[in-house]
């Protein structure tokens, strides 16, 4: 079992499908850099240069909106596995006509050949990232995903810097080497994915609509139906009209605003790629192996942050001209832009890696190709608007790459708020990360074994503090709907963040039994949705640290619902300044070391049809122990 995500890369199940994205990515990226470099070496005139370093990002993007809803229902209906064999075998043949292209510099042929480039990311893109929930368990999928997007970044960069100096140091056989180069490539991706393990379709009886307009309304529908899953694409898509923004403004803004030649360009873009890599890698364990979308609201005010700070750090043009990096480096405030930019990269990958890992995680396995296709619909509208809107600033309303950076600042604050206020879940669970991050380290024992991947289940645990709901939140890889008592529910601040998790508020049957029995039903629909429940059968905090006798309320949910039962501890809870320890002040205290070892862990689940009370109570206070 892998308790590290570098370990994915030693397994089967996960190396060749990483080492087919990445050197897709980075073959596409040679490919578009080889076409810009033959350009050069063909010495077209500025204005012909233009038109295709234009036109060649459209011809790309095209097949996106024209193909996406097809390619989202051929990936739910075949294995995943020969899919993706075959799209490398088109992109092999793709290549060989681009490698026809290159020898004969033939434009005309390198520009078909880029269309079709397109046309195999768009088979390949929903099936890409729909393969992880299959391959992955719940608690792998943020570190998966931060591989995928490090794996991603870094190959796009080494790929620009490999197709940009092919011509350079080729010369006379830069289209021959060119040719060979990304065909070689394109062979090694399909050898590399005959190795991908075999993945069962998502739904192998769907019927392909094969007309392109009313099916991808379709897709879209189906990829807005979940509030949550529908405003995280929101989110990828924002990230990629930000990221649009910055990496095509980068080459002006290295030369006008930085002083520096084209080598500079690649340097700040190399930082931007190395930063988005690290924050995607560090996203596990901030996470703590769980989907902790409480990272997004982080990264989006992280990456607002550093783009204001780039505004101020260099607003206008530069004193220098013709800076190669050592000479830019020795620049005063150059340190300072080195930062912001992996700053920008740093928290646009606290920002994105979350939002793909609950896209996945939330979505029907039925559905998942299709919501990913619906995605890349919508990124590829906003990455031409991008496009566009930067254009239109820049050339009518005369503003400089600094300005637009800034208003993109701006603008993301906008979005990010936007965003958090229709879906407060992404806010409470930033508000839950930062008290718990901030107060304790956690220890896991069992979770990823004991807590089911999916379907009903019961959480039953002792209760030693008020954080003890936020503290299981952040240890389990789904989401649980707790049960508390209605007074902790309703404590000020914290209830907004409970509210918003969903809690169930229970009362006793004296104090108010009708909102004790609207408790039980609210209980009984969510396990029939498959859901987790979790609760605290003591009933109350505990004041003594030790754990009281469980009530019979469990056994009353599981006559009506036998689902798994999953017992569960905290331990070295009581010292906590959110427990009641120091019962004879009436206030809490502080704790005896800041950001204390706390552990949690998990026993085997339990057959509800057979357990009582008493049973889970031993059970809970064996894994307690006596670290109270």
């Amino acid at each position: 079992m892998a308790h590290n995500q570098l370990d994915l890369l030693r397994q089967r199940r996960f190396l060749p499908y990483f080492f087919v994205q990445a050197l897709g990515a980075f073959n596409d990226n040679v490919f578009r850099q080889a076409i810009i470099g033959l350009l050069g070496y063909l010495a077209v005139s500025p204005q012909d240069k233009t038109l295709y370093t234009n036109l060649a990002p459209a011809i790309f993007i095209l097949p996106y909106f024209l193909f996406s809803a097809t390619a989202g229902q051929i990936a739910e209906k075949l294995e995943k596995s020969k899919l993706i064999r075959i799209t490398t075998a088109m992109e092999i043949a793709i290549m060989s006509m681009a490698a026809v292209g290159f020898v004969t510099q033939n434009m005309v042929v390198l520009l078909i050949a880029l269309f079709a480039t397109g046309l195999q990311s768009t088979l390949f893109g929903p099936v890409k990232y729909s393969i992880l929930p299959s391959v992955l368990k719940p608690e792998e999928l943020t570190g998966g995903n931060g591989l995928v997007e490090m794996g991603t970044s870094i190959s796009i960069l080494i790929g620009m810097i490999f197709g940009g100096l092919i011509f350079a140091v080729a010369g006379a056989q830069g289209p021959w080497v060119a040719g060979v180069a990304v065909i070689l490539l394109a062979i090694t991706g399909n050898l590399v994915s005959r190795a991908i393990p075999r993945v069962e379709a998502g739904a192998p009886d769907l019927r392909i609509n094969w007309n392109p307009i009313p099916e991808s309304l379709a897709i879209i529908r189906l990829a807005r139906k979940q509030p949550a899953v529908r405003n995280s694409i929101l989110g990828v898509s924002w990230f990629w009209f930000v990221g649009t923004v910055l990496t095509s403004n980068l080459p002006t803004y290295a030369e006008v605003n930085l002083g520096g030649t084209p080598t500079l360009y690649v340097f700040a873009l190399a930082l931007f790629s190395i930063g988005t890599g690290a924050g995607s890698m560090l996203c596990e364990k901030l996470s703590a192996r769980t989907v902790e979308i409480g990272l997004v609201p982080l990264g989006a005010f992280g990456m607002s942050a550093f783009m204001i700070d780039l505004y101020f750090a260099r607003s206008g043009a530069a004193t220098a001209a013709g800076l190669t990096v050592a000479g830019f480096m020795q620049q005063p405030g150059s340190w300072r832009i080195v930062m912001d930019l992996v700053g920008i990269g740093l928290f646009a990958g606290f920002f994105v890696v979350p939002l793909f890992a609950l896209i996945q995680s939330r979505t029907p396995r039925s559905e998942l190709s299709r919501v990913i296709a619906g995605m890349n619909i919508q990124n590829s509208g906003f990455i031409v608007l991008a496009a566009v809107l930067g254009i239109a600033l820049q050339r009518y309303l005369h503003w400089s790459i600094p300005q637009v950076f800034l208003a993109l600042a701006i603008a993301n604050v906008i979005v990010a708020i936007y965003i958090f206020t229709i879906v407060p879940e992404f806010l409470m669970r930033f508000l839950s990360w930062v008290l718990v991050r901030g107060l304790y380290r956690l220890k896991l024992h069992g979770i990823e074994k004991n807590v089911p991947d999916e379907g009903a289940a019961l959480i039953v645990c002792n209760h030693v503090s008020y954080m003890d709901a936020l503290i299981l939140a952040a240890s389990i890889p789904r989401p649980v709907r707790f049960v508390m008592y209605y007074k902790i529910f309703n404590i000020p601040v914290m209830s907004w963040i409970f509210r918003t998790a969903k809690a169930i508020p229970i009362a006793g049957a004296k104090e108010d039994p009708e909102l004790m029995r609207r408790a039980f039903e609210e209980i009984d629909a969510a396990l029939a949705e498959g859901e987790i429940v979790g609760i605290f059968p003591e009933g109350a905090l505990t004041k003594d640290g030790e754990i009281a006798p469980f009530k019979s309320g469990v056994e009353r949910i599981l006559e009506r619902r036998p689902v798994p039962v999953v017992p569960m501890a905290l331990r070295n809870m009581w010292t906590s300044m959110w427990s009641r320890r120091d019962g004879r002040l009436r206030r809490m205290r502080v704790p005896r070391r800041f950001r204390a070892h706390v552990d949690v862990a998990a026993a085997e689940p339990l057959d509800g049809a057979s357990v009582d009370a008493q049973t889970l109570e031993a059970k809970v206070r064996e894994l307690r122990g006596d670290a109270a």
